[in-house]
């Protein structure tokens, strides 16, 4: 009697299976430096060993991959080894990695880099970008958009790598988003140079956001700003959203009367740095999992700087 043979959807598929890579992970309790906390962390294998692993880019800190011995780490560091291959070193010209563990990505966009898809645009974009990177690493792996940036805002992103943390970090945003901060740069100087705005926003058939005062028009938003620093016709400003709402901070600065410099959508007559003058500056928020305070910032753009002297 013949013996049927397990069912194989393609020749060689055993061959090809996916293998998970081996990975050890340590927590970090006290501040010391990379090597000496791998050797303590495995005494088992030799110093020669463990500074191979590190040369190969098999050793990443908080998800980053990292070569050299003497990094520091900070309490509640995660340290990473993965003894089957090396972890991908993650480059790409318009997209950093800020951050990366088992339930979320914190990126830092480029402007001009779309944070997802649309319908005539679906490769390219910060999401797809990530997407292949994660895929690369484990064909398994998922991407979950949790929030957006305009394509010309800079800044920073975070992504869910699991439905739990999309879940929780959407139907939760406004609670679990502890400060969210922009910076901008626009034209003129404002006075008073520090202030609240607040309005309805609505939309009209051309996709244009515009204030108004009638609540059943529109969606409430709260805009806070500061000026940081004026100088050359353009005031440098560090702005905090109290609401969320799309093209908020580019509408309540032309409402300001000083729309952010290569707007043109809103009112600026300007763009000596050829971009929007926009940028996701710092993302403080609870981790959706761990619920650790994680809180992320970035230098001011150095264009930036440049046009208010400030370089």
């Amino acid at each position: 009697m013949a013996i049927k043979k397990p069912f194989s959807t393609k020749p060689g598929a055993e061959r090809n299976r996916f293998k998970p890579d081996v990975i050890e992970s340590y927590t970090v309790g006290e501040e010391t430096p990379l090597l000496e906390f791998l050797i303590r962390s495995m005494p088992e294998r030799k110093r020669t060993a463990i500074k191979n692993l590190l040369s190969h880019n098999q050793v990443a800190i908080n998800g980053i991959p990292v070569t050299q011995f003497d990094t520091q780490l900070n309490p509640g560091d995660e340290v990473k080894v993965n003894l089957t291959r090396e972890f991908r070193v993650f480059y790409n010209r318009r997209l950093k990695l800020v951050y990366e563990d088992d339930d979320i990505i914190v990126v830092n966009k480029g402007y001009g880099l779309l944070s997802m898809g649309t319908d005539k645009i679906k490769d390219g974009t910060a999401y797809s970008i990530l997407r292949d990177y994660l895929k690369w690493k484990d064909p398994r792996n998922k991407l979950f958009i949790v929030h957006r940036l305009d394509r010309d805002t800079s800044g920073l992103m975070v992504f869910a790598k699991s439905e739990e943390a999309k879940e929780r970090l959407q139907h939760n945003w406004n609670n679990m988003v502890l400060s969210r901060k922009y910076l901008a740069v626009v034209e003129g100087t404002p006075d008073p140079a520090e202030g609240t705005i607040k309005s309805y926003l609505a939309e009209n058939s051309r996709f244009e956001v515009y204030s108004t005062e009638n609540p059943e028009e529109g969606q409430l938003a709260v805009t806070r700003y500061k000026t940081l620093k004026s100088r050359n016709g353009y005031s440098l400003m560090e702005v905090s959203l109290d609401t969320g709402r799309k093209n908020q901070i580019r509408v309540h600065m032309k409402d300001l009367g000083h729309p952010i410099s290569g707007d043109r959508r809103y009112g600026a007559k300007s763009s000596p740095i050829h971009r929007m003058a926009l940028h996701a500056q710092t993302l403080r928020f609870v981790h959706p999992i761990t619920r650790k305070d994680m809180n992320f910032s970035t230098p001011v753009p150095a264009s930036f700087a440049k046009m208010v002297g400030t370089y």
